[in-house]
């Protein structure tokens, strides 16, 4: 059997056959050296082998173990960062030991790197889009990962970045929403189109388009953020513009009495007159159509007031006018009138340099009266208390005045009150002086009332009362010389004493009459003489209005001279009647 066949057997074989031949010894040697030489070949090529697989069983060792320091380096596992425990043994015995470990190891470096990987992609993808060099959604490039530094820790930090830029994205789209939300409004208000605005900063920003597919690209921030402020600009621009044309709209419809249905028409144009830029908030408040509405209104309003330009300035000449009149301050009205009808017809001024002009005479007007209000409430309490004074003479001479009569309580309350009101006066006039000269050394100008110097109508007064009270405190003294002379008076002729109750003539006394006395003669005069001076201005003091204010003007005179004269008038009756008295009493010689 073959499993029998040996060498030796074949050897012994061999030499039988050597035998049954008869081959010689030498032959026979040669052949056996090369049978030795064969089969040491033979060996040696089996060691060679078996030495080359044992060098490559050496290599794949070292190999491996090399990768599994390269492994555990790279990966930085503490848990396994050791050679397996089997360190003996032959070499495929090693082999065995260590390659589930360097398996493992490999498996966890190629999860490993699919995570770096996928990491690194997340960040390269958002710089990508913060820088503009990538589109919402469009891929990157594998990103080339260190395979020699695979650790946790990197990995961690990667992860942060990658949160960091997730939330800087965040933000960024954020702003970026609200960026188009404020172009949106903006848009809205200002009546433009908001599609083609925001699409013109970057074609993402449609309403159309997802919120994670839009650009957050620092150009489409910028971008926004240069729109935003340019709509802001054309905002605040439009709203000063519709503001300046609305107050131009009111002070035509005032000059021109305009009705509330016209000005109703256009209220959406005005509603904003005085809003603040943030608080215009209605679609299409700002539209240029609207503006170009309100323009050609103001256009249209502008020509008509050229044709209502003496109506209107005639209308502001007689405000002037009341207020001067209010203040009694004489003015030359006609002379005004003329010079505005002459500006008008010549066309050397415009009408709102007109309109502007008397209205800075109608507000130096206010200022000026309001500045002699304080005097001008004086003069009217002196005059009503001067009203009073003339009415307490009045009713003083009444002799009935104490009878039971319809009204006389009335009277008597009022007589109470008016010598109240009289004993004031020194005291109120000396007031009145002394803030009208204030007033006149302030400005340096004589304080006129109706074309006469207060100060002058003041004094007058003063010297009229005066002489007054002295004309009454020597009526007086007459009456009592004569009533003395009457008590110590011999009986008539025929034995009778005259009665002091009695009249004493039975003639009338001549007296001088109410307003023809000499102490009312001054004032009259100058009260004349304010009177023509009122009615040479031709102004409105000139008209009937002048007769209505002349009357008022000479009252404090002509209530001061009719008081005069009716003490005078009194005293002089008295006088009159004490004269004829002492004639008719005088005892005649026997």
């Amino acid at each position: 059997m073959a499993g029998d066949i040996t060498c030796g057997s074949l050897l012994q074989k061999l030499q039988l056959i050597w035998d049954e031949v008869g081959e010689i010894e030498e032959d026979r040697d040669k052949v056996l050296y090369q049978l030795d030489q064969e089969c040491l070949d033979v060996y040696k090529r089996k060691v060679d082998q078996a030495t080359n697989s044992r060098d490559l069983l050496i290599q794949a060792l070292d190999d491996s173990k090399i990768e599994l320091a390269r492994l555990l380096s790279a990966l930085g596992e503490k848990a396994i960062a050791r050679t397996p425990e089997k360190t003996a043994g032959t070499i495929k015995q090693q082999l065995a030991a260590i390659a589930p470990t360097l398996e493992q190891l490999t498996k966890q470096k190629n999860e490993r790197k699919r995570e770096f990987v996928n990491v690194q992609s997340q960040i390269d993808q958002i710089c990508g889009e913060i820088t503009g060099t990538i589109e919402v959604g469009e891929q990157v490039t594998t990103p080339q990962v260190n395979e020699d530094d695979l650790t946790l820790e990197r990995l961690e930090d990667f992860r942060s970045q990658l949160q960091e830029l997730e939330k800087e994205k965040s933000n960024r789209l954020e702003k970026v929403l609200e960026y188009v939300s404020m172009v949106h409004d903006l848009c809205t208000v200002l009546g433009m189109d908001f599609l083609s605005t925001v699409t013109e900063v970057h074609p993402s920003l449609d309403d159309s388009v997802g919120d994670n597919c839009k650009s957050i690209s620092n150009d489409t921030l910028s971008k926004l953020d240069k729109t935003v402020a340019t709509l802001n600009e054309d905002k605040k621009l439009r709203l000063s513009k519709l503001q300046e044309l609305a107050g131009q709209l009111y002070d035509l419809w005032d000059l021109m009495d305009a009705p509330k249905e016209e000005r109703r028409m256009l209220d959406h144009v005005t509603c904003n007159r005085s809003a603040s830029v943030d608080e215009v908030t209605a679609p299409g408040s700002l539209a240029l159509d609207l503006i170009e509405q309100a323009e050609v209104e103001v256009q249209r309003l502008d020509q008509l007031k050229y044709s209502k330009m003496k109506e209107i300035a005639f209308k502001k000449q007689t405000e002037l006018e009341d207020i001067y009149a209010g203040a009694h301050i004489v003015i030359d009205t006609a002379a005004a009138h003329e010079k505005i009808l002459a500006l008008i017809e010549a066309g050397n001024i415009e009408p709102s340099e007109l309109i502007a002009d008397m209205d800075a005479q109608i507000a130096k007007a206010k200022e000026e009266a309001l500045s002699r209000k304080d005097i001008l409430d004086k003069v009217e309490r002196w005059m009503s208390a001067c009203e009073e004074e003339s009415w307490l003479e009045d009713y003083n001479r009444d002799d009935n005045r104490y009878n039971s009569t319809r009204g006389a309580h009335l009277n008597l309350k009022r007589a109470e009150k008016a010598r109240i009101l009289v004993n004031k006066i020194p005291a109120l006039v000396e007031t009145l002086v002394a803030k009208t000269r204030a007033w006149e050394e302030n400005r340096g100008l004589s304080f006129m009332y109706d074309g006469v110097p207060l100060l002058a109508m003041l004094d007058e007064y003063v010297m009229l009362r005066q002489e007054r009270e002295e004309e009454k405190k020597r009526m007086r003294e007459q009456k009592r010389y004569i009533e003395q002379q009457l008590n110590t008076d011999h009986e008539g002729p025929f034995g009778t004493r005259v009665s002091p109750n009695r009249p004493a003539s039975s003639k009338k006394a001549i007296g001088p009459k109410l307003n023809g006395s000499v102490s009312n003669g001054t004032l009259n005069r100058r009260l004349s003489i304010s009177g023509q001076q009122n009615g040479g201005g031709h102004g409105r003091s000139g008209g009937k209005d002048s007769k209505k204010d002349t009357a008022k003007i000479a009252s404090p005179g002509n209530n001061a001279a009719a008081a005069a004269p009716v003490g005078v008038a009194a005293t002089a009756k008295e006088d009159a009647a004490s004269q004829v008295s002492v004639t008719d009493l005088v005892p005649s010689t026997p």
